[in-house]
């Protein structure tokens, strides 16, 4: 799953021009990533230039997170 940093994300909207399923939009102050339409390619993580996305494991419900 595709995640992002709020603090470090500027909105200049990379992410969403090299989205090749149109996942990810610019919402009002924060992004919209729609996790259905992800194919979790990788190329926004890999173009954002502020490093605000990240790959993310899920957790399942109730699982705490391992360090």
């Amino acid at each position: 799953m595709i995640g992002y940093d709020r603090i470090k994300c500027d909105f200049c909207g990379v992410c969403v021009s090299v989205c090749p399923t149109d996942a990810i939009r610019l919402g009002r102050m924060e992004l919209e990533i729609d996790h259905e339409a992800c194919i979790e390619c990788g190329n926004c993580v890999e173009l954002c230039p502020s490093c605000a996305l990240s790959e993310e494991d899920e957790v399942p419900t109730g699982q705490p997170r391992q360090a």
